[in-house]
């Protein structure tokens, strides 16, 4: 089992939009089609940026390199984008993808950190 960290930089003046985005349609396609896993999801500053951050699990990184393909892939993304994107802009400024490695000390080792 592995972790995904995501860190997006998001913008004030569409803020709204891009949760709106990602609630109703990434987050949606991401679990239903392709088995994504949210641990949770937060919003956070960092200086004067707006990150939106969220954590993944999955069995492995084989997984979550064929799964990640196919949504970026997906033709209901592709379209969602394209649309969100005439109507407010550039949503998302940089992404950062981290693969977390649990040491072997982590009180979590081993576990899953999927709430429920």
């Amino acid at each position: 089992m592995i972790q995904q960290l995501r860190i997006y930089e998001i913008f004030e003046n569409n803020k709204a939009a891009f949760h709106a985005r990602f609630r109703d349609h990434a987050a949606r396609i991401m679990t239903g089609r392709y088995g994504f896993k949210f641990a949770s999801m937060w919003e956070t500053k960092f200086g004067d940026r707006t990150e939106f951050v969220y954590l993944l699990e999955w069995p492995d990184e084989a997984t979550k390199t064929a799964q990640w393909a196919a949504f970026m892939a997906d033709p209901e993304w592709a379209e969602i984008k394209r649309v969100t994107h005439a109507e407010h802009g550039p949503m998302v400024g940089q992404i950062e993808d981290r693969l977390l490695a649990q040491v072997d000390y982590s009180p979590a080792r081993g576990r899953s950190l999927l709430l429920g």
